[in-house]
């Protein structure tokens, strides 16, 4: 077998990316050792400690939980809402759709302040909804909506789906039937990767929660920023080190869920052919005539 060999301009871009990498993790990894550092200036030579991140536990993780419940309620909002708004806009055509689907986008492209304020003066006077975590709840949705609508619509929409859905109406297939058989599976990958942002854009998200939380309602991009405000690195630092274990084993999670399963074949009567043994042709049943019929 002979080895491929690779070309100097591809151990060039090799190298650039490792340091593109190493230039966004290094920092990560660095912030994440000075939360287990018992004194960040003198180093790790002052020795490894659990103090801080007990601390951020005992004093901040209500913040934790109220940060994984808003983002699995906006996910369950972003999925009932998006993928069958994003179904209708693949269905649909025309200059009014386009013209939603822009609309759509306008929360990503208003600063989460603006927003946030907008909310405030339009719902600020109910004060039972405003003290709820249910406010924050529709702030994430209306930022994270877009990315869920965008990323199921860009899958359904390079895929004949109208020919789908008439080849399974002409077998007599139900409206119930033709979404959950034919457009749910063909657009699972998009739903992922929506479900991907929403649950990570919800979890970091703090632009727009700064204004919307309250003492109580407490969220953990707001907790984090009330750490590093204390001055003490080493907490913020302990608190960062949660957050990734929390969203880290998540993300890979729903990569794992986004990866097709290989259909299971059904048992058939001639389970042990060989299919890897292509057909031989057919030989002809009769034998040479003998050369004095031939003459």
């Amino acid at each position: 077998m002979t080895r491929r060999r690779h070309s100097g301009w591809f151990w060039a871009q090799l190298a650039f990316t490792l340091l593109v990498c190493a230039f966004l993790i290094v920092p990560v990894g660095m912030s994440m050792l000075a939360g287990v550092t018992k004194n960040y200036f003198i180093g790790i030579q002052s020795g490894v400690t659990l103090e801080w991140v007990v601390k951020v536990w005992t004093d901040y993780r209500h913040t934790i939980f109220l940060s994984i419940k808003i983002a699995l309620a906006c996910l369950a909002c972003t999925l009932l809402i998006g993928v069958p708004a994003a179904y209708v806009l693949a269905r649909t055509q025309n200059a009014f759709t386009r013209t939603i689907e822009e609309l759509l986008v306008m929360p990503i492209a208003v600063p989460g302040l603006a927003t946030a304020l907008a909310l405030i003066v339009t719902y600020g006077t109910f004060g039972g909804f405003r003290r709820s975590w249910l406010f924050i709840l529709v702030g994430h949705v209306l930022f994270t909506l877009p990315f869920m609508v965008r990323s199921v619509l860009a899958v359904l929409s390079s895929i004949d789906l109208r020919t789908l859905e008439e080849g399974a109406r002409s077998l007599g297939a139900s409206f119930s039937q033709r979404f959950f058989g034919i457009v749910l599976p063909n657009c699972r990958s998009g739903i992922v990767a929506g479900s991907l942002m929403v649950v990570t854009l919800s979890l970091g998200e703090f632009n727009m929660t700064l204004l919307l939380h309250t003492p109580l309602t407490q969220t953990l991009p707001v907790g984090l920023a009330d750490t590093y405000a204390s001055l003490r690195l080493e907490v913020g630092s302990a608190y960062t080190l949660i957050f990734f274990v929390i969203i880290i084993p998540l993300l890979i999670a729903l990569q794992w869920a986004s990866t097709p399963r290989a259909a299971q074949r059904p048992p058939s009567d001639d389970a042990d052919f060989d299919v890897r043994s292509p057909p031989q042709p057919a030989q002809p049943s009769h034998r040479a005539a003998p050369a004095h019929v031939r003459s």
